[in-house]
């Protein structure tokens, strides 16, 4: 349904197309969760590529070529992720803008790093996605889990700490990855939790889960894990009269995680980014989206500036050859709707720095 949603920015990209004349096509790719539990991030990042596709073609596209975008559905699985790397292998791709989920991001990884395509993360925050990277043509424009643990684990430790602490992680490598490290962070500092606990993920009846959080007279819920099942925690700890904070990551930053928990989502905090629609290399972008009634979010932003600085790399290198475009993205600022980005050795960005939000009637705000 989404991709109907996407009309307007197919005929800007056929547009494009018609109004300058190219000498070829260039393939690059937007790879996530197209469908599924997970589309709403999906949609972000297939609505803020499409318009980075547009808009470059617009301009004239790279080294006097169009580009044509490809966009594939991995499910936020590894095997998938794979199938669809291998797909796009054999329609020419040069580059992906992707993946969303740890396991499609790492499995991908290696299957484009044999073909020579480059590839941009707008989402990937596990550490080991660039820590063990296959190849020079990895990188990311999201910040990395440990940092969004530092930031957790220190305010566990300062404003909780003489609470009875629960960690809860779905057992996903994002979840149980955020727990472990702001266990870490938080251990560090003196702070230990009085349970540990991971659950199934994909679940409608966590009735079990909080009743043992009753049991242990629980102050406060770390959870690593999406927006379903934060929801339906947050539900059952209202309706078990479970008086505890709920805090967790980056992944609870979307509507739809109060279109489940509703008014019992309030409270809830979470560790994000500063907010990227809200800078000022941002707003023609957003003005674009918002009018088409896209979503002009965090992911969508990402995944435009994944594209912009790819595209930037490739016309310093006069090529888009995986060894001469990684060289060009890693030798300094690029100018994107998140700001400047600067990629260092180890295909990291300089991503805005985690800081917390609080879930007030409906709309996550900002706290100091």
């Amino acid at each position: 349904m989404f991709l109907q949603k996407l009309g307007l920015a197919a005929g800007l990209l056929a547009l494009g197309a018609l109004s300058v004349p190219a000498k070829a096509d260039i393939r690059i790719a937007v790879a996530g969760p197209m469908e599924g539990q997970f589309s709403a991030f999906g949609e972000q990042m297939l609505a803020g590529a499409a318009q980075a596709v547009a808009d470059i073609n617009a301009a004239g596209g790279v080294n006097g070529e169009q580009l044509i975008l490809e966009a594939v559905d991995d499910g936020c699985v590894a095997d998938k992720a794979v199938a669809v790397a291998n797909q796009l292998i054999g329609k020419g791709v040069v580059f992906v803008a992707g993946h969303f989920c740890f396991g499609a991001s790492i499995a991908a990884s290696e299957v484009y790093a044999d073909a020579g395509i480059v590839q941009i993360s707008p989402a990937t925050t596990l550490p080991k996605f660039t820590d063990d990277r296959p190849g020079d043509g990895v990188f990311r424009l999201a910040p990395r889990d440990d940092s969004q643990a530092k930031v957790a684990g220190q305010l566990l430790a300062r404003d909780f700490g003489i609470e009875r602490i629960a960690l809860l992680h779905d057992k996903t490598a994002y979840g149980k990855g955020l727990v472990d490290a702001v266990k870490a962070e938080m251990n560090a500092l003196g702070t230990s939790e009085s349970l540990s606990l991971g659950f199934d993920a994909g679940e409608d009846d966590y009735r079990g889960l909080v009743s043992q959080l009753g049991l242990q007279n629980v102050g406060v819920v770390y959870l690593g894990g999406y927006h379903p099942e934060a929801g339906l925690i947050a539900l059952e700890m209202q309706r078990q009269g479970l008086d505890a904070v709920l805090i967790s990551g980056d992944a609870l930053m979307t509507d739809e995680f109060w279109l489940v928990a509703g008014p019992a989502g309030n409270g809830t905090l979470l560790t994000y980014p500063e907010i990227p629609r809200q800078r000022p290399e941002a707003q023609k972008v957003v003005a674009a989206l918002d009018e088409a009634g896209l979503p002009a979010d965090r992911y969508a932003l990402t995944s435009y500036a994944a594209i912009q600085a790819w595209a930037q790399a490739a016309e310093s290198a006069g090529n888009t050859t995986l060894k001469d475009v990684a060289a060009a993205l890693g030798a300094g600022d690029l100018a994107t709707v998140i700001g400047p980005v600067r990629f260092d050795a180890n295909g990291d960005a300089n991503a805005p720095a985690y800081v917390w939000y609080e879930w007030r009637d409906g709309v996550p705000q900002h706290r100091p």
